[in-house]
C-alpha cells in the first residue's frame, strides 16, 4: 500500500510542477504583453501628436518636419485609421487592402477597433477634431495566443510520452508475465512427475483407495495449474460451449477445501446452459481466484453468490461476497498488479483474472459495486460471440 501511496504523491507533485510552469508562463506572457501594449500606445499617442504638430502653422521648419514625419513613418506594425470627427477615414496605415476591397476593409477594421478600445483624440483645429483608432500589432496577437500553443505543444508531448512509457511498461509486464508462467509450468512439470511415481509405487504397497484417490484428485489439480500456466502468453482456444459445467465444478472443488461456514449460492438454473465462446481451463482459474479472494473477504465466514443474466449479445456473470468490502479510494487499483488488502499476498490474482478475461475473451470484467463492511460484487462481462 506504501507504493501506491507513494504513487499519488509523485503524480500529485507532477501535477503541481507542470500547472506552476502552466501559471508562470501565462503571468510573465500576460505581462509582457501588457508591457508591449503600453509601448505601442505611447507610439501610437506619439503618432497623434506628431500629427497634429503637422497641422499647426508654426511648424513649418524643415527640422521639424522631418521629426515629425520618422515619428508616424517609425511605426511599421501598428495598424492605424485616422478619421475625422464623422468617422470618415482620412488615412489608414497597416492594413492589408486592394483598391477594389479598400472601402469594405477600412470599415470593417473600423468598426473592430471602435469594439476594442478608446480612440486617441487629435484636436487639430478650434472646429477640427480627428481620431486615431488602432488594435494590436501583429507581434502582440501573436503573443497572446502564445501561451495557448504552449500549453497544446507540453500536452501533446506528455501525452505522447505518456502512450509511449505505457505502451513500454506493458510490453514489458506482458514479457513478465510470459517468462513466470512458462517457467512455472516447467518447474511444476519434474514434481508432478515424481507424485505420479510415488502414487504407484503407494499402490504396491498396498495404501488404503481412498487415500490413493485424494492423492489422484492432487495430483490432477496440479497438472491442470501447469495447463493454466503454459497458456498464459499464447492464444488460447476458444470453443463455444456451456460455461455452467466450469462454473459449478470449480465451486465443488472449492466448497471441499474451504471452511464449512463458506456458503456457495449459485442463483442460476443449472438445466438452462449459457454457451459462450471460451476456454473452460482458463475461466476455470478465473472464478477459482474470484472465489478465494471472496473467501478471504469474509474471513472464512460468509456467503459467496454467483448470479447469471444474459440477453442477445451478452452473458453477465456476477461474482458477490457479504465480506469486508473495498473502500471506494481503492476502487481504480484493485486490478494493478500488486495491490493486495491481504498481510500475505502478491497481488496477482485480480490482475491475471483481467488479463483472461479482457486479453483472451474479449469480455470485460469491473468491480459493479462494494461497500465496506457490506461485501463486494465483481461483474464478468463475455460475449455470446466471438469477435
Amino acid at each position: 500500500m506504501n507504493f501506491y501511496r507513494r504513487k499519488k504523491i509523485y503524480k500529485f507533485l507532477l501535477f503541481l510542477i507542470a500547472t506552476l510552469i502552466i501559471v508562470t508562463s501565462l503571468l510573465y506572457t500576460h505581462w509582457l504583453a501588457t508591457n508591449i501594449a503600453e509601448k505601442e500606445r505611447n507610439s501610437v499617442s506619439e503618432w497623434a501628436e506628431a500629427t497634429k504638430q503637422l497641422s499647426l502653422p508654426q511648424n513649418d521648419s524643415l527640422q521639424n518636419l522631418n521629426f515629425l514625419l520618422n515619428v508616424i513613418q517609425h511605426n511599421t506594425d501598428i495598424p492605424i485609421i485616422q478619421t475625422d470627427s464623422a468617422l470618415r477615414v482620412i488615412t489608414a496605415i497597416n492594413i492589408r487592402y486592394t483598391e477594389k476591397n479598400k472601402d469594405q476593409v477600412l470599415k470593417r477594421k473600423l468598426k473592430q477597433m471602435i469594439r476594442e478600445r478608446e480612440p486617441l483624440r487629435i484636436d487639430v483645429s478650434e472646429k477640427e477634431t480627428q481620431y486615431l483608432y488602432y488594435h494590436d500589432s501583429e507581434v502582440l496577437r501573436r503573443l497572446k495566443f502564445f501561451p495557448v500553443i504552449q500549453i497544446i505543444i507540453i500536452s501533446v508531448f506528455i501525452m505522447i510520452a505518456y502512450f509511449a512509457f505505457s505502451a513500454s511498461r506493458q510490453a514489458e509486464q506482458n514479457q513478465v508475465w510470459m517468462g513466470m508462467s512458462k517457467e512455472t509450468a516447467h518447474q511444476l512439470g519434474t514434481p508432478i512427475s515424481s507424485l505420479m511415481a510415488w502414487k504407484e509405487l503407494l499402490k504396491m504397497e498396498g495404501v488404503r483407495p481412498e487415500l490413493i484417490m485424494e492423492l489422484e484428485k492432487d495430483i490432477n489439480r496440479l497438472i491442470k495449474i501447469t495447463d493454466r500456466f503454459s497458456k498464459i502468453g499464447s492464444a488460447p482456444e476458444l470453443v463455444m460451449a456451456d460455461i455452467i459445467p466450469v462454473i459449478t465444478s470449480t465451486v465443488s472443488y472449492l466448497r471441499n477445501r474451504t471452511s464449512p461456514k463458506i456458503k456457495f449460492n449459485l442463483k442460476f438454473d443449472r438445466s438452462h446452459p449459457c454457451c459462450v465462446p471460451h476456454n473452460p481451463i482458463l475461466m476455470s482459474w478465473v472464478f477459482e481466484n474470484l472465489c478465494k479472494n471472496a473467501v478471504d473477504a469474509t474471513g472464512g465466514e460468509g456467503i459467496i453468490t454467483i448470479d447469471l443474466t444474459e440477453n442477445e449479445d451478452q452473458l453477465f456473470i456476477d461474482v458477490s461476497d457479504n465480506g469486508k468490502g473495498i473502500p471506494k479510494s481503492q476502487f481504480k487499483i484493485v486490478f494493478v498488479p500488486g495491490f493486495t488488502t491481504k498481510s500475505r499476498g502478491w497481488g496477482l490474482g485480480l490482475p491475471l483474472v483481467k488479463r483472461i478475461i479482457e486479453n483472451y475473451h474479449r469480455g470485460k470484467i469491473f468491480l459493479k459495486h462494494s461497500e465496506v463492511n457490506i461485501g463486494s460484487t465483481f461483474r464478468i462481462v463475455l460475449n455470446h460471440y466471438s469477435r
